[in-house]
């Protein structure tokens, strides 16, 4: 495919501007007075390098396009006041083609009806001038040609441009689709070979025994299926550390709950191990009859809380669970020199 770069075209653009002037420089000396048609092709110079600006955007500035076509009607004006409209002008009428190509210009840079005024003024005031077969025979009909192809490839462009940007679009949200459904199958697939890995054993047990275990056998299974129920809702809770005493833990009789709720997705490996570590020691240390470890929220300076919970005292008149452990670890090692920040309240509402 042969591309064409943006300052080929605008040089390109620019030249063929550039003629327009040239026609109309040899031909001086055909108007009455040649006053008129130099400042028409100054302000026709003018308009076409800031039309063409190399780092102008793709729309024209409306203030631009209607300062083109303010030209372009200027430039009607000026050049026809000199001219005979019964004589054979010849290039003398070089302002035809250098509106028709201003105002190919402005339709291109999406400013269609701006164009459309300009060459439908030049059109008008060209009939009005000499009538209807001398405008033809200057080139009106070209310059309208040229404007009207102008916008075709314009709106053709600025479709493309739309459909090709649906089209990334699309592609983009295909490849998210298609990378969550595979982090799924993944993550189902590693879960699923954990759980076998983990229950299997236990379920042979089940089914060979059918279904007649020890109290020993009962209480594993228990464990068991609270370590699975940790894989799925714990996630970064987990490390080896953190499993081994929440397994001890459970073995005491303390109720233990890991709930990650993805705040500390995007925490450091080396802040995560900080953490777990603390968190580990926490649930090595705790007496709670139950103990729910859970993850703060995103704008909390810490990033887990411990909270243990023990029924109340007997002959406690508040039927609310005591909290006897209440311990923050901070998300970052620099929020606090002691590893965890620990208080004890009185009570706390049950849940």
């Amino acid at each position: 495919m042969i591309r064409i770069s943006r300052y080929t075209m605008l040089a390109l653009a620019g030249l063929f501007s550039l003629y327009h002037v040239f026609r109309g420089v040899i031909t001086l000396g055909v108007p009455d007075s040649p006053w008129p048609s130099i400042v028409a092709m100054v302000l026709y110079i003018g308009a076409t390098i800031i039309s063409l600006w190399p780092t102008s955007p793709v729309q024209m500035p409306l203030s631009l396009a209607f300062f083109n076509l303010a030209v372009s009607i200027t430039l009607c004006l000026l050049v026809t006041s000199e001219l005979d409209p019964g004589a054979d002008n010849g290039y003398a009428t070089w302002h035809v083609a250098s509106i028709g190509t201003l105002m190919t210009i402005t339709a291109a840079r999406r400013r269609e009806w701006t164009a459309w005024a300009g060459v439908g003024f030049l059109t008008i005031q060209s009939i009005v001038w000499a009538g209807i077969g001398t405008a033809a025979a200057i080139g009106v009909t070209g310059s309208v040609t040229w404007v009207a192809i102008a916008v075709v490839i314009a709106r053709a462009l600025a479709r493309a441009g739309r459909d090709a940007e649906k089209l990334v679009l699309a592609e983009r949200a295909a490849a998210e689709w298609q990378a969550a459904q595979d982090a799924h199958f993944t993550e189902r697939a590693r879960r699923l070979d954990e759980a076998s890995r983990l229950a299997g054993p236990t379920l042979r047990r089940i089914v060979l025994s059918g279904g007649d275990l020890t109290p020993d056998e009962r209480m594993e299974a228990r464990l068991l299926e609270a370590g699975l129920r940790d894989e799925i809702r714990g996630r970064r809770l987990l490390n080896l550390d953190v499993r081994r005493e929440v397994l001890a833990a459970r073995r005491r009789g303390t109720m233990v709950s890991l709930l990650d709720e993805g705040t500390i997705d995007d925490l450091p490996q080396e802040e995560l191990d900080r953490v777990l570590a603390v968190v580990a020691a926490s649930v090595a240390d705790s007496t709670s009859e139950r103990l729910i470890v859970r993850t703060a929220p995103l704008d909390s300076t810490a990033a887990v809380t411990l909270v243990g919970l023990s029924k109340p005292a007997p002959g406690s008149e508040d039927p609310d669970d005591d909290v006897d452990l209440w311990r923050e670890v901070p998300r970052s090692a620099a929020a606090g020199s002691d590893p965890g920040r620990r208080s004890r309240q009185g009570t706390m509402e049950s849940t």
